[in-house]
Protein backbone atom coordinates (compact mmCIF):
# COMPACT_ATOMS: atom_id res chain seq x y z
CA UNK A 1 0.00 0.00 0.00
CA UNK A 2 1.59 3.84 -0.83
CA UNK A 3 0.74 6.51 0.67
CA UNK A 4 -1.46 9.36 -0.77
CA UNK A 5 -0.17 13.09 -0.55
CA UNK A 6 -3.52 15.85 -0.01
CA UNK A 7 -2.71 19.79 1.19
CA UNK A 8 -4.49 21.02 3.94
CA UNK A 9 -5.85 23.95 1.50
CA UNK A 10 -5.95 24.74 -2.18
CA UNK A 11 -3.48 27.77 -1.02
CA UNK A 12 -1.04 25.44 0.14
CA UNK A 13 -1.10 23.43 -2.84
CA UNK A 14 -1.07 26.86 -4.89
CA UNK A 15 2.14 28.14 -2.89
CA UNK A 16 3.83 24.71 -3.15
CA UNK A 17 3.07 25.17 -6.71
CA UNK A 18 4.71 28.06 -6.58
CA UNK A 19 8.14 27.12 -5.06
CA UNK A 20 10.93 27.89 -7.69
CA UNK A 21 11.49 25.40 -10.22
CA UNK A 22 14.65 23.67 -9.20
CA UNK A 23 13.26 23.15 -5.32
CA UNK A 24 9.77 22.15 -6.86
CA UNK A 25 11.75 19.56 -9.24
CA UNK A 26 13.55 17.97 -6.29
CA UNK A 27 10.49 18.32 -3.75
CA UNK A 28 8.73 16.00 -6.76
CA UNK A 29 11.11 13.51 -5.77
CA UNK A 30 10.75 13.86 -2.12
CA UNK A 31 7.27 13.21 -3.00
CA UNK A 32 8.02 10.06 -4.79
CA UNK A 33 9.86 8.74 -1.86
CA UNK A 34 7.19 10.13 0.79
CA UNK A 35 4.28 7.63 -0.55
CA UNK A 36 6.80 4.80 -0.59
CA UNK A 37 8.04 5.32 2.81
CA UNK A 38 5.48 7.77 4.47
CA UNK A 39 6.45 8.62 8.32
CA UNK A 40 9.73 6.40 8.01
CA UNK A 41 11.30 8.49 5.25
CA UNK A 42 14.12 10.41 7.42
CA UNK A 43 17.29 12.71 7.47
CA UNK A 44 18.61 14.05 4.88
CA UNK A 45 15.06 13.92 3.19
CA UNK A 46 12.75 14.25 6.08
CA UNK A 47 12.70 15.36 9.61
CA UNK A 48 10.74 14.79 12.60
CA UNK A 49 10.23 18.36 14.46
CA UNK A 50 7.71 17.16 17.04
CA UNK A 51 3.75 15.82 17.85
CA UNK A 52 3.31 14.16 14.31
CA UNK A 53 4.83 17.45 12.46
CA UNK A 54 7.52 16.76 9.73
CA UNK A 55 9.45 18.95 7.23
CA UNK A 56 10.77 17.63 3.80
CA UNK A 57 13.71 19.44 2.57
CA UNK A 58 13.97 19.97 -0.81
CA UNK A 59 17.30 22.12 -2.60
CA UNK A 60 17.43 23.40 -5.58
CA UNK A 61 19.76 25.95 -7.44
CA UNK A 62 17.78 28.69 -6.10
CA UNK A 63 17.82 27.74 -2.71
CA UNK A 64 16.46 25.52 -0.22
CA UNK A 65 12.68 24.92 0.87
CA UNK A 66 11.06 23.65 3.36
CA UNK A 67 7.40 21.74 3.26
CA UNK A 68 5.74 20.88 6.57
CA UNK A 69 3.52 17.82 6.66
CA UNK A 70 1.52 15.36 9.05
CA UNK A 71 0.36 11.66 8.78
CA UNK A 72 -2.95 10.07 9.01
CA UNK A 73 -4.76 7.04 9.53
CA UNK A 74 -5.59 5.74 6.07
CA UNK A 75 -2.22 6.00 4.58
CA UNK A 76 -2.58 9.99 4.37
CA UNK A 77 -0.44 12.71 4.02
CA UNK A 78 -0.93 16.03 4.43
CA UNK A 79 0.79 19.01 2.93
CA UNK A 80 0.12 21.95 5.58
CA UNK A 81 2.80 24.75 4.68
CA UNK A 82 5.87 25.71 2.66
CA UNK A 83 8.48 28.35 2.91
CA UNK A 84 11.98 29.46 1.53
CA UNK A 85 14.23 29.32 3.36
CA UNK A 86 16.53 32.65 4.02
CA UNK A 87 18.70 31.84 7.10
CA UNK A 88 20.07 28.85 9.16
CA UNK A 89 17.75 28.00 11.54
CA UNK A 90 13.61 27.53 10.64
CA UNK A 91 11.99 30.92 11.57
CA UNK A 92 9.54 30.00 14.70
CA UNK A 93 6.80 32.02 12.92
CA UNK A 94 7.27 29.25 9.56
CA UNK A 95 6.79 26.81 12.36
CA UNK A 96 3.93 28.22 14.03
CA UNK A 97 1.94 28.49 11.11
CA UNK A 98 2.42 24.51 10.72
CA UNK A 99 1.36 23.48 14.02
CA UNK A 100 -1.26 25.72 14.28
CA UNK A 101 -2.47 23.68 11.15
CA UNK A 102 -1.34 20.55 12.48
CA UNK A 103 -3.71 21.06 15.68
CA UNK A 104 -6.92 22.19 13.21
CA UNK A 105 -5.97 18.75 11.25
CA UNK A 106 -6.03 16.65 14.55
CA UNK A 107 -9.30 18.30 15.54
CA UNK A 108 -11.02 17.53 12.22
CA UNK A 109 -10.26 20.70 10.97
Amino acid sequence: MSWTITYYSPKVKMEIDELPKGIRADLLRLYDLLTLYGANLRLPHSRAMGSGLFELRPTGKEGIGRVFYCTQAGWQIIMLHSFIKKTQETPEREIAIARKRLKKVKNGH
